[in-house]
């Protein structure tokens, strides 16, 4: 059997303009990178603003495990089986941190005959738009130190600098670093630290932008630090915003690429659902429901965490909502979260299933909550037998809702036929009544609270006074109507990574908030979440290298 890279090197791919053709995008409008990726021009974008949108459709899943769930490769094979039963269709998927890529998860570009491509330059450097956004992030952070460095006319307190580094990669000694030693030279020491890329503020500010104007308005609404008496110092004022706009000028252009069966797919953005909001840019959503009657996207990790994020924080900024969402689930990681060792997965057990099939059902729940109607995807496995199929059907019919199995990873858009026919039906129907799970003026704490009750089912939020007392200064300085952003595990709906299941009246603690101005949300960070990861004993690094032919092997 075919491995994913090797599918992948055999794909008939066409030049990314006869992809760009199949949306109405003229040649002129497409930026090449090579011959089959591109950017899609600004001006292209803000002429199709005043066209009907199409339906769209978000591709979310049960908690993830080790043994896999496959939500990109679902969306793909959805958005291929969609064009394939005779609709106009493309899918929106994010792009991949090299932080992973190198360390645990690997590449993020779907697999087996539902996958994107070009597979290793998409989990690469790509078109650079992670490299524009660690470069405008650092450049603010310079520009802060330079300030201090040259008197200090905004009177920054140097002990409240909030504005950490970043940068693409797993590096867990960076966390919390000093930084300007070595003399009068170098600056004023003081304690700083690194986050991941993906966490930064500028990725959300891009991944939420409408267009550069708003771009620019949202890096200059960042606080980078306060001075003594707790006012707020801003990128504004720092006058770093104009350059960074500089810098992210080509990064805010969506990248359009193609699926093995040559459909669109727009590959923009990449905020991690754990530790930000999970979800692909604003501007390449919008801009494919203009050009397609059906866009398929997906939210990172867990419902609890990729779709309650894109529903409360990315559908609130856009004014967009989804006709239906799909919660991918696989018969393997139900048993493991019914107890199975993952050594025992390819063992049939239908109780196990059955037991896991709590964590699936939890999660229908959760997003029936929000209004609108949810199908599940059982992402087939050639280890599955007929009887454990059978009890998730049963069990997502008990739930009021469907289960269907798919076949995309071997049989491409013909495995998922049958699941495009049912979204096409939910869709067409009607049904859907999207509302959030809370109103923008609830107060903060409440807004948490919420999230960790109703999504979590947790007994409790535990925040000591420090936090409380910030949120609420927070809302008195207008900033009370912010989504709140929850930094969290995605392996549980507890803040236990080896929680598994759908426990309940569990203990949530809240560690720290961050305002995240520019963006427009308040995150909370939970538990032990980390905003700068740290590479696993062995990290994927150890088995990436160039073959003789010059392929990367080990990527994926």
């Amino acid at each position: 059997m075919a491995t994913d890279i090797e599918i992948a090197r055999r794909a008939n791919k066409l030049p990314i303009q006869q992809i760009g053709a199949k949306l109405g995008i003229p040649e002129r409008d497409l930026l090449p990178f090579g011959h089959d990726k591109a950017k899609i021009s600004a001006d292209f974008i803000n002429s199709v603003q005043e066209r009907k949108s199409g339906n769209l459709v978000l591709v979310t899943a049960i908690n993830p495990t080790p043994a896999g769930e496959g939500k990109t490769t679902t969306t793909v094979g959805l958005g291929d089986a969609l064009n394939r039963v005779g609709k106009n269709a493309a899918i929106c998927i994010r792009e991949a941190s090299l932080g992973p890529c190198f360390g645990m998860k690997g590449g993020a570009a779907g697999g087996g005959h539902a996958q994107v491509v070009p597979m290793e330059e998409m989990n690469l450097h790509f078109t650079g738009d992670f490299h524009a956004i660690t470069s405008a992030h650092n450049l603010l952070s310079a520009m802060i130190d330079n300030h201090v460095y040259w008197g200090n006319k905004l009177e920054i307190d140097v002990r409240r600098i909030a504005w950490r580094r970043v940068m693409d990669m797993n590096d867990r000694a960076l966390r919390q670093i000093n930084c300007s030693l070595g003399g009068v030279a170098n600056g004023f020491p003081r304690e700083a630290g690194f986050d991941i890329t993906v966490a930064s503020e500028v990725m959300a500010i891009l991944c939420l932008a409408s267009d550069l104007d708003d771009l620019k308005r949202r890096l200059g609404d960042i606080i980078v630090a306060y001075r003594r008496d707790r006012s707020p110092v801003y990128c504004r004022d720092i006058k770093a915003d104009g350059a960074m706009t500089v810098l992210l000028q080509q990064a805010m252009q969506p990248n359009l690429v193609q699926t093995l069966e040559n459909n669109p797919a727009f590959v923009h953005g990449g905020p991690f659902a754990n530790i930000a909001h999970g979800c692909n840019s604003v501007i390449a959503t919008k801009t494919a429901l203009k050009l397609a009657d059906y866009v398929v996207t997906e939210a990172g990790f867990g419902a609890d965490l990729g779709a309650e994020k894109f529903l409360n924080i990315k559908c609130r900024h856009a004014g967009i909502s989804p006709k239906a969402i799909v919660i991918v689930a696989t018969i393997r990681a139900l048993k493991m979260n019914g107890g199975v060792a993952r050594e025992d997965l390819g063992k049939e057990n239908t109780d196990a299933v059955k037991q896991g099939c709590a964590n699936l059902g939890r999660h229908i729940e959760n997003i029936r909550k929000f209004g609108v109607p949810a199908i599940v995807a059982v992402n087939h496995f050639v280890s599955d037998t007929d009887a454990e199929v059978e009890t998730v059907c049963g069990y997502a019919a008990s739930q009021g809702t469907e289960a269907i199995l798919c076949r995309h990873w071997a049989l491409g858009s013909e495995g998922t036929e049958n699941l495009a026919h049912k979204v096409i039906e939910i869709v067409e129907g009607g049904v859907a009544n999207y509302k959030p799970l809370y109103s923008s003026e609830t107060g903060l704490f409440e807004k948490i609270e919420t999230i960790a009750k109703e999504i979590y089912r947790a007994g409790e939020v535990v925040a000591d006074k420090k936090i409380r007392d910030q949120l609420r200064l927070w809302e008195e300085s207008g900033y009370g109507d912010l989504p709140v952003c929850m930094a969290k595990t995605q392996y549980s709906f507890t803040t236990d990574p080896n929680r598994r299941g759908a426990p309940e009246n569990h203990s949530i603690s809240i560690r720290e908030v961050r305002l995240s101005a520019g963006a427009g949300f308040v995150v909370a960070i939970c538990g032990e979440i980390m905003t700068m990861p740290g590479l696993p004993r062995v990290p994927a690094a150890e088995s990436i290298l160039l073959n003789d032919a010059g392929e990367v092997e080990g990527l994926f």
